[in-house]
C-alpha cells in the first residue's frame, strides 16, 4: 500500500497507466529494499517493457537530475516517502503499445498534417 503515499510530480500519460505504475512501484518497494534502487527500476522497467512495449527507462534515486525527450503520453515522475521514481518511453522509431502509444501515434498524425 505504499502506493498510496505517492506523491506526482509531473506526469502526462493516462490516469490507467498512472495508477500501474504507483502499484508497480508499491510492488518493487515489497520485494526490494529501498537502497535497491537499481533492482526497483529494473521490475518497474521490465513490467512497463511487457504492458506497453519495449523503450521503457526508469530512474530510481534520493538526489538525481534529468532532462529527457519521451513520446507523448508516456512519462511520469513520482516520489514515494525518500525514493523519487521516473519512468518515461523515449525510444526512437515506433511509438509504445496500448492507450498511450495511441495517443502518440495520433498526435504524430496529427502534427504531420498540420506541416
Amino acid at each position: 500500500m505504499l502506493e498510496s503515499r505517492a506523491v506526482i510530480g509531473d506526469t502526462d500519460m493516462l490516469q490507467a497507466m498512472q495508477q500501474e505504475a504507483l502499484q508497480l512501484a508499491g510492488k518493487a518497494l515489497d520485494y526490494f529494499e529501498a537502497v535497491d534502487s537499481t533492482e526497483i527500476a529494473r521490475f518497474i522497467k521490465k513490467e512497463f517493457d511487457r504492458s506497453y512495449g519495449p523503450g521503457w527507462q526508469c530512474i530510481v534515486g534520493t538526489d538525481f537530475g534529468s532532462f529527457v525527450t519521451h513520446h507523448s503520453g508516456c512519462f511520469i515522475y513520482f516520489g514515494i516517502g525518500n525514493l523519487a521514481i521516473l519512468l518515461f518511453n523515449g525510444g526512437y522509431g515506433a511509438a509504445p503499445q496500448g492507450a498511450a502509444g495511441e495517443k502518440a501515434r495520433l498526435t504524430a498524425a496529427k502534427a504531420a498534417v498540420e506541416a
